[in-house]
């Protein structure tokens, strides 16, 4: 939205959906951006094949931003080494920092995410780390140079959807920064309810990429994401626990 940007390490952008191109073969991955009017994408430096026949690099329309991330990385050490590498590809000064060395369920290393934060920060990367919804975490990120918060609505590629969703809401309401709910999200409704509780914007990926038609999935999480912002600034209507309400008046007209 035009006149809503999202603001990001001092750059401006008008969608708040950012895709994850990690699941998409090469050839969808431009028109799953064309109909997602995405203006950032994810990308695994592993597949920038540099000197390859195939790079993705090639599939990336010129007005998206790339975000490489650092995927593989189990320590901040090997997490600042693949976002060097990142920088050198010429993939620009925007990393997501992911540590993971858990395998099962894949889930963030938070002290360690916050290791490489800092490092890179200082190095004048534009940092968004991925991390587990922990305020404390939250707020050391913050301290650290971090852009942005990357909490996971739940474990990478299970579309179970925000099962985090009141840890996610204690960070928006807490952290001067912007939220992006990454990982776990599986259908727009659930990305509009994220943005309707106020997160800056929604990452997805998986929940595309498993998609029957991968195009028209890519525009639905568009309008929803369009929505949920649009719910949030409008200020969402009061809930009634206690009893019900008349959407009509009840009085007066069968009076004469």
């Amino acid at each position: 939205m035009q006149n809503d940007p999202l603001i990001l390490g001092g750059h401006t952008f008008h969608s708040r959906f950012i895709l994850g191109s990690g699941k998409f073969s090469l050839e969808m991955t431009k028109k799953v951006i064309e109909n997602g009017g995405v203006e950032m994408a994810t990308l695994a430096v592993r597949r920038t094949n540099a000197g390859g026949r195939e790079n993705i690099l090639d599939y990336m329309p010129d007005n998206v931003t790339l975000l490489p991330n650092t995927s593989g990385a189990r320590t901040a050490d090997e997490a600042v080494r693949i976002a060097r590498l990142a920088r050198e590809l010429g993939c620009g000064d925007f990393i997501k920092v992911e540590v993971i060395r858990d395998t099962k369920y894949l889930l963030p290393d938070n002290p360690e995410t916050v290791k490489a934060t800092a490092l890179l920060a200082k190095e004048g990367f534009i940092v968004l780390p991925y991390m587990y919804p922990d305020l404390n975490t939250a707020r050391d990120l913050q301290a650290a140079g971090a852009a942005a918060i990357m909490p996971l609505g739940a474990p990478i590629g299970s579309n179970k959807g925000l099962c985090t969703k009141d840890f996610i809401q204690i960070l928006v309401d807490e952290i001067n920064l912007p939220i992006i709910v990454d990982a776990g999200i599986g259908r727009p409704s659930q990305a509009c309810e994220a943005m309707e509780m106020g997160c800056a914007a929604v990452m997805a990926n998986t929940a595309i990429a498993t998609a029957q038609d991968v195009g028209e999935m890519a525009t639905a999480f568009r309008l929803a994401v369009e929505a949920g912002r649009k719910a949030y600034l409008a200020g969402l209507g009061r809930v009634l626990t206690d009893r019900g309400e008349a959407s009509s008046p009840l009085t007066g007209f069968l009076q004469d």
